[in-house]
């Protein structure tokens, strides 16, 4: 995975990178990376947080179920 660094670093085979540069990366050192705050943020970004929304309007219980494209329903008579 290619990512950007944010300040300085000397990768694992003694390679320094200036703040910046674009390097690529296993999952593993991109983890250690982020952990420290190496990595830059591309604006609007959030690489590792997760939002969930709700609302508060109740639900119309006759509204719950399969959408108008899905396929009939399986009957039981034979």
């Amino acid at each position: 995975m290619h990512v950007r660094l944010a300040v300085p670093w000397t990768d694992p085979r003694g390679t320094v990178w200036a703040s910046g540069d674009t390097v690529d990366v296993d999952a593993v050192t991109l983890a250690e990376l982020e952990e420290k705050g190496m990595v830059e943020q591309p604006v609007g970004a959030e690489s590792t947080k997760t939002t969930t929304t709700t609302t508060t309007k109740e639900t119309d219980p006759q509204k719950i179920g399969p959408g108008p494209s899905s396929p009939p329903a399986d009957t039981t008579e034979k």
